[in-house]
């Protein structure tokens, strides 16, 4: 009987060690979750404002184990905190960083820093518009949603209806409107150094003004042909900026005026003026229902410009640390965010913006956008066709904050913004340059 016991019990233990093994066989069928945390820098204008970005990345971490920590800095600090930690080796897992066509190697090196991503299969769903801007040498580097972005001027109809204003076509009569808007208290036009890089885009924004006057203007300064401070409508555009901020038309104490408080300035019918993008003021409207009907848009008047200024991308995208010990987690991060599905979600859940670089999905684009465009002429702003600009941006905005304290002259503004070129081609061995 207890040999008999004893065999009962060692069969009963080959049984159960059997179910085990038979149980791990059975759970390879499906993926264990990874237990891995990848960090996502990035800053504040990089990612949306709705939360969309974090609210997806916590719906990946519960179902792939691979969570994502956000780390968000401030606009004006973040590409020289970029460029310090690639040059150590601190940089984060991923990398979101605003793109166009001629920058993505002086401001990241993506060949020494960034995960090459040509042959995943989303690489060949983005929009060909877009995959300059994030691609180098042939090869694709960065995933983006970028809308095909066009900053206008949006004004408050309720306001110009009850002051008699109309649209302004020219500078003149911009300023006529915001001298008008001055007088009843309110902000004729809201500006926002303290964000760092709005204050930049009236001079490059205008960038397809430029070169409808003075055709070849693009070609010259790309083969180094001619100086920035050789352009006079350029110079014209930031002297009627300062002029503005002279006359008070960006109110009291703006020099720390940020974006999103503009947001709100304008929702609250505080300011009357203020730069934004198609479809975000939707966002204005969702926090202040009142607006609903009451924005209107115009193309920006600076320099008496009246042509749309197009950027194919100047918007956010990220970009894989090739120096990562997690690349294939990241790898596997993209592809889900680039799912058809989760590119709805984002598009739906952002900040309203009525296109996405991604033809599968269906833009929004409305009647009233759309007649606009059909009745101007447009073309491409200038830090997109323009060697060297945009990687000096933040640098330009420092410059633009020192006229507006009186410490700068538009004239040094042009030498500087030259200068900074000639050093960036430098280090890039632009032959253009030699």
């Amino acid at each position: 009987m207890k040999r008999k016991w004893i065999a009962l019990m060692m069969s009963a233990l080959v049984f159960i060690v059997l179910a085990a093994c038979g149980s791990n066989d059975d759970s390879t069928g499906e993926e264990a979750q990874k237990d891995v945390t990848l960090t996502f820098g990035t800053h504040q204008s990089g990612i949306p404002r709705t939360g969309i970005m974090q609210e997806m990345a916590e719906d990946f971490a519960e179902e792939t184990g691979i969570k994502i920590d956000f780390q968000v800095v401030p606009d004006a600090q973040w590409r020289d905190l970029i460029r310090a930690k690639l040059s150590t080796g601190e940089a984060p897992d991923i990398i979101n960083l605003d793109v166009d066509p001629l920058s993505l190697n002086a401001n990241l090196r993506p060949e020494d820093n960034a995960i090459d991503l040509t042959d995943e299969e989303f690489a060949s769903r983005m929009d060909e518009e877009i995959l300059p801007s994030v691609s180098y040498n042939d090869k694709v580097y960065g995933v983006t949603y970028a809308p095909r972005k066009i900053w206008y001027v949006y004004y408050n109809k309720r306001i110009f209806e009850d002051l008699g204003l109309e649209v302004p076509t020219t500078y003149e009569e911009f300023k006529h409107v915001a001298g008008a808007i001055h007088e009843t208290g309110v902000i004729p036009f809201w500006q926002a150094p303290g964000s760092g890089w709005y204050q930049v885009l009236p001079l490059f924004e205008t960038g397809p003004h430029y070169e409808k006057l003075e055709p070849g203007t693009y070609e010259k300064l790309n083969n180094n042909e001619m100086l920035v401070a050789e352009m006079d409508h350029l110079k014209t555009v930031i002297e009627q900026v300062n002029e503005f901020a002279e006359l008070g038309y960006y109110g009291e104490n703006f020099i720390s005026n940020t974006v999103e408080a503009g947001l709100d300035a304008f929702g609250r019918e505080e300011a009357a003026m203020i730069l934004r993008v198609p479809g975000t003021e939707q966002e204005i409207i969702d926090a202040h229902p009142e607006m609903e009907g009451n924005i209107g848009f115009f193309v920006m008047p600076w320099g008496d410009n009246q042509t749309i200024g197009v950027n194919p991308g100047g918007s956010a995208a990220m970009f894989g640390n090739q120096n990562s010990e997690h690349e294939e987690e990241i790898r596997e991060f993209f592809r889900w965010m680039t799912k058809n599905e989760n590119i709805q979600r984002f598009f739906d859940g952002g900040e309203g913006n009525l296109t996405i670089s991604w033809p599968e999905i269906e833009p929004k684009l409305t009647p009233d956008y759309i007649e606009y465009e059909e009745n101007l002429d447009s073309g491409t702003v200038m830090q997109a066709a323009v060697t060297y600009i945009d990687p000096q941006w933040m640098d330009i905005g420092k410059d633009i904050s020192g006229m507006f304290a009186g410490a700068m002259t538009p004239e040094q503004i042009l030498e500087n913004i030259d200068n900074r070129r000639a050093e960036l081609a430098k280090v890039q061995q632009d032959p253009a340059w030699d």
